[in-house]
């Protein structure tokens, strides 16, 4: 990172930043250039691991992609607001953001699509003992990124 000054290294205060964030963006690599998709998401962090969880159809070209390649990037941002100055240069825009990368795969067991469900939906409500019925957890896919590194700013 270039600005050093504007690091966060403080693992809690990283991880209250995600709890602030409402979306997820997937970077993965084509020929073409790079497949940037915004996602709903839900995470956990054992031991200083970082893991996200997100739900998608069972076909597609993220599903297609995940074939192709096990590793992307992420980037989530939250706390924007506008800066306004006298001179055009004087403008800034403050934001915190946290980007990475990491080892993709879509999950096959039902546990494990549950788990990953269920942190998907606790990060968007209070509550974490949701139950899920068998013809839903069948219908979706879902994916998890093992974080495998990450940094984060403050601005």
């Amino acid at each position: 990172m270039r600005r050093k000054d504007r690091e966060i290294k403080d693992y809690k205060k990283m991880l209250e930043i995600i709890d602030q964030c409402d979306c997820i963006r997937i970077g993965f690599q084509e020929p073409q250039g790079t497949y940037i998709l915004p996602l709903n998401f839900g995470y956990e962090s054992q031991e200083e691991q970082l893991t996200f969880y997100f739900h998608g159809a069972k076909e597609g070209k993220k599903v297609e992609l995940t074939k192709e390649q096990n590793i992307v990037g992420f980037e989530l941002d939250t706390k924007h607001e506008l800066v306004q100055h006298q001179t055009a240069c004087g403008f800034s825009y403050l934001y915190q953001s946290i980007i990475g990368k990491g080892k993709l795969e879509i999950l096959n067991t039902k546990e494990d699509k549950i788990q990953g469900l269920t942190k998907v939906m606790s990060h968007y409500s209070d509550k974490s003992d949701w139950t899920f019925a068998d013809q839903m957890v069948n219908s979706v896919n879902v994916w998890k990124l093992t974080v495998t590194e990450w940094s984060c700013k403050e601005h």
